[in-house]
């Protein structure tokens, strides 16, 4: 199964802990979330969450 996450700069920490459980549990990660702590307008990363689940390209969306 593949998983599409996204966040914004106020998730990066608790989005990269998800991942990592996600990866150990044999999922695919799409990750379209920021990876710094710097300011960002959470749509520029959620749009794609929404996009890849609604293309098929994900089956499941994760939002932070």
């Amino acid at each position: 199964m593949i998983i599409a996450i996204g966040n914004d700069h106020a998730g990066t920490a608790y989005k990269n802990a998800i991942i990592n459980q996600l990866k150990l549990a044999g999922y695919e990660v799409l990750n379209f979330g920021t990876d710094t702590e710097d300011s960002v307008d959470y749509p520029d990363h959620i749009h794609p969450v929404a996009t890849a689940v609604s293309t098929q390209k994900a089956s499941l969306g994760i939002i932070i």
